[in-house]
């Protein structure tokens, strides 16, 4: 039976691609990340005598290498948050990884995954999309949700989608949160949902006299160049209840490149709270 390599991350992106790479008959190794990974993977791995799983630290690339190769992986996929801060301080690099990071000329994620695949595909093992078994997941272009967006959000999804394309391509984030036609927030390390409570934090504070519309429009893009074997835009429920709890009303994805997990209950959670989400 034919292997494929999953290094998963956290959330629940690592159990929806290892349910469709099952569904396609594969046998699935399983590079479960200490710090990271949820453990319920285990259980899974216990049900499946076909999901094999061995657990490793964030900076040991040499027992990844030599795990998929010792089970025989010639391809494999990334899937699930590796949180930013986890990458940049919190890691031990083995030797491997300590000179790859000595060769960065930036240490942005894009670098760090692109020369870890590099180094991947120098050993026998290609890193394919993450996308390639969960293509029914991503987003199609149209409203989604009971509500479109009214005229003001329009406004704010066409200037954001210009601020989130221009900080995307610097790798700083792929977020931003705009009110009346202003950036309130841009993602940068702490993630989609921190940025959006961020933004929440910061329009409630305003005085009353302020002239921003008081709610918030969350634009998500992929990166110009986006490389779908990695860090891929996705969208889940709990993104739905931060926005209702920041204030925000808007939702704009990018078609074709955002992946949504659980888009039955993603929608249903967003009408609920008279949030409109529309893809482009």
């Amino acid at each position: 039976m034919t292997k494929l390599g999953l290094i998963a991350g956290n959330g629940r992106f690592p159990f929806l691609l290892l349910e469709a790479a099952r569904a396609h008959g594969l046998t699935v190794v399983v590079a479960a990340i200490k710090e990271e990974t949820d453990p319920e993977i285990d259980a899974r791995a216990a049900a499946d005598p076909n999901i094999h799983v061995h657990w490793l630290s964030l900076g040991e690339l040499s027992k990844l290498i030599e795990t998929f190769q010792r089970e025989g992986v010639t391809r494999a996929v990334m899937a699930g948050q590796v949180r930013h801060k986890q990458i940049f301080s919190s890691i031990r690099p083995d030797w491997r990884l300590a000179k790859l990071l000595l060769n960065l000329s930036t240490r942005n994620t894009d670098m760090l995954l692109g020369a870890i695949a590099s180094v991947l595909s120098d050993e026998g093992i290609e890193l394919v999309s993450s996308t390639q078994y969960l293509e029914p997941l991503l987003a199609k272009p149209g409203t989604l949700t009971a509500r479109a967006p009214d005229e003001e959000e329009l406004k704010d999804i066409t200037y954001g989608r210009i601020v989130a394309r221009a900080i995307a391509a610097y790798d700083l984030g792929q977020t931003v949160v705009i009110a009346a036609q202003a950036c309130v927030a841009v993602e940068a390390m702490e993630g989609t949902d921190a940025t959006i409570a961020r933004a929440g934090i910061l329009l409630h504070a305003l005085e009353d006299s302020s002239t921003l519309r008081r709610s918030l429009t969350v634009v998500k893009v992929a990166k110009p160049n986006q490389d779908m074997r990695f860090d891929v835009p996705v969208i889940g429920v709990a993104t739905i209840h931060a926005m209702q709890q920041a204030g925000a009303t808007c939702l704009a994805l990018e078609a074709n490149r955002t992946l949504l997990f659980d888009q039955e209950a993603i929608v249903a959670a967003a009408n609920l709270a008279g949030i409109a989400i529309t893809s482009l």
